[in-house]
């Protein structure tokens, strides 16, 4: 090969780079909005959890029982502000204070008990939205060429967001059968 041969595929390999890095920057920062949008949906239905809870143990304490009102009062007033800091542990509370609730509360409105319900389901949803995108985010962040050119290396790797929802105990098959695990 010529030396004016070598150049063009210098060149050619440099072009491939160089679009590969563009790609790449403009999939992270996507990637990077989509975890912070899946953020703000599941803070707004964790917020909405803890409120709806909140509401539940301070208007109706007859049909939760006095114990159960103020554990369950303790744990959305916890989830808003965490004593010490572990936001993770503060809603793994509240979650297990929701469960150990009753099916059936006598003397709560309808809409409130189908509210809450509702609202734990979008949780455990949006939380799986979240975790997907900062998995997402995180495999293209630490793939080998990615570290090498340091893409947004100076941006903080975004953190999985881990709480026991109670979702996670049956998973459907494509039947719609349920099947243990997850």
């Amino acid at each position: 090969m010529t030396a004016g041969a070598w150049v063009l595929v210098a060149l050619g390999v440099v072009l491939l780079l160089l679009a590969w890095t563009t790609w790449t920057l403009t999939r992270l920062r996507r990637l990077e909005g989509r975890v912070d949008r899946a953020w703000t949906a599941l803070d707004t239905q964790l917020q909405r959890r803890a409120g709806l809870a909140e509401e539940l143990a301070r208007n109706h304490p007859a049909a939760l029982g006095d114990g159960r009102a103020d554990a369950l009062a303790t744990a959305a007033a916890e989830v808003r502000a965490p004593a010490a800091g572990d936001r993770a542990h503060a809603e793994n509370d509240l979650g297990r204070a929701l469960r150990a609730l009753p099916a059936e509360l006598p003397g709560v409105p309808t809409a409130l008990a189908t509210d809450l319900a509702g609202t734990v389901t979008r949780v455990g949803l949006a939380r799986r939205f979240y975790n997907d995108a900062v998995r997402d985010t995180r495999d293209l962040r630490r793939r080998r060429l990615s570290r090498w050119l340091r893409l947004r290396a100076r941006q903080p790797m975004p953190r999985f967001f881990d709480i026991d929802d109670g979702l996670d105990g049956a998973v459907t098959s494509p039947d719609g059968a349920a099947q243990p695990g997850s």
